[in-house]
C-alpha cells in the first residue's frame, strides 16, 4: 500500500462527502425556514452513517446542528 495514494484518497473522499453534505443541509434548512415548517432558532438532529462494505465497517455519527 502507498501510504501518500491512500491518504490523498482519503482526504478527497471526505472532501466530497463534506461539500455534498454541507450543500444539502443549507438548501434543506433555507426551504425548511422559507416554508415556516422550521424555526430560525432551531436545533436539528444530523446523522451520518458511513460504510465499507469489504471490511465489514460501519459507523455511525450523530450531533445537533443549531441554528442560532
Amino acid at each position: 500500500m502507498n501510504e501518500e495514494t491512500f491518504n490523498l484518497q482519503t482526504r478527497k473522499f471526505l472532501k466530497k462527502v463534506g461539500v455534498g453534505s454541507q450543500r444539502e443541509i443549507e438548501q434543506a434548512v433555507r426551504k425548511a425556514i422559507a416554508d415556516g415548517s422550521l424555526a430560525g432558532d432551531a436545533k436539528i438532529r444530523a446523522k451520518v452513517v458511513l460504510k465499507l462494505p469489504e471490511l465489514g465497517v460501519e459507523l455511525e455519527i450523530e450531533d445537533d446542528i443549531a441554528l442560532e
